[in-house]
């Protein structure tokens, strides 16, 4: 009796109590030099690790508190679509999948939208999380991504949308490719409403998602060493027999040959943002960073006119 009680029962009890991933890995391997970081320490460096500088995946909601102004933000609310149209199933079926998904990350979809402040400046912020179902675009996903283009027209606010994604969403078919012309859409009538429209690219971000609404900013962002196309590396190597350049489809690669405007360590991502929002709003740039925390990397704006307008500079770390 004393074995069932003390032996038995726990190790059932542990099977069926949720673990705690912050306790239960308490080392993070870098999977750039294999180097092995403290999990608080690299939570508090905004999931980039502090050596190689490698930038890893972080949740949609670390994202934001991040970014906006005393980490508030409002959700905002989205609407509710079909769960399982197609009836999909393959190993397994895809509700169960969602429900898997919605369990791990507490998310319902991969993508949240919120309202907040980055230097005083109101923004609305779109942020796709890959650990849902590898940030996927599905009907949910595509609806997220219209609701807040038209909350940011409707509210004369910038829209920042962070994109990470393997790209369309196979269980739902066709009903998932539909999400490329309609979140195109969705990004025109911003557009047309006159506000900026901010793309960061993390990694990686491929498929459909490449091909519609994340190539469709006014100013294209990605982080360091993000990889960024519409098919992989592999994939095209293995269709045209040759061997690609190295770094091709990363940051600093499309940097070089114009697809992306700027590469921004993640540190720096708020003060260039908000630079930008000042300088796309036709503010100065002190008054878009006023209130401007310390920052171990510094956006650098250069304020003087040159041939009447105002050009920022590449950032970098100090």
């Amino acid at each position: 009796m004393n074995w069932i009680n003390n032996v038995v029962r726990p190790r059932i009890r542990s099977f069926l109590q949720p673990k705690d991933s912050g306790t239960e890995n308490l080392w993070v391997k870098d999977p750039e030099s294999g180097e092995m970081v403290f999990y608080r320490d690299l939570e508090a460096n905004m999931w980039v690790v502090p050596n190689s500088g490698y930038h890893m995946k972080i949740k949609a909601s670390d994202r934001l508190a991040g970014f906006l102004d005393d980490g508030k933000w409002q959700a905002v609310s989205l609407p509710q679509v079909a769960t399982d149209p197609l009836k999909f199933r393959d190993s397994k079926r895809y509700v169960d999948r969602l429900k898997e998904s919605r369990v791990k990350t507490g998310m319902d979809d991969a993508v949240v939208v919120a309202v907040g402040a980055l230097y005083g400046q109101a923004v609305t912020v779109a942020v796709q999380d890959f650990d849902f179902m590898g940030g996927s675009l599905g009907m949910a996903a595509g609806s997220a991504i219209v609701t807040g283009l038209e909350t940011a027209a409707a509210k004369k606010t910038p829209f920042v949308l962070f994109v990470s994604s393997g790209g369309a969403r196979m269980q739902e078919g066709i009903l998932s490719l539909m999400q490329m012309p309609r979140t195109t859409v969705g990004v025109l009538r911003l557009r047309e409403a006159g506000l900026p429209f901010i793309v960061v690219f993390t990694n990686p971000t491929t498929g459909g998602v490449t091909a519609s609404y994340a190539m469709l900013g006014d100013v294209h962002i990605a982080e360091p060493g993000a990889l960024i196309g519409f098919a992989g590396p592999r994939v095209i190597e293995q269709t045209i027999r040759e061997k690609l350049p190295k770094g091709f489809q990363r940051s600093e690669y499309l940097c070089e040959h114009g697809m992306v405007d700027m590469v921004v360590h993640r540190h720096n991502l708020r003060e260039t943002i908000g630079s930008l929002i000042g300088i796309l709003s036709k503010k100065p740039a002190h008054e878009a960073l006023s209130g401007a925390t310390p920052s171990r990397f510094v956006a650098q704006v250069d304020t003087k006119p040159s041939d009447g307008a105002q050009g920022m500079e590449p950032a970098h770390a100090e």
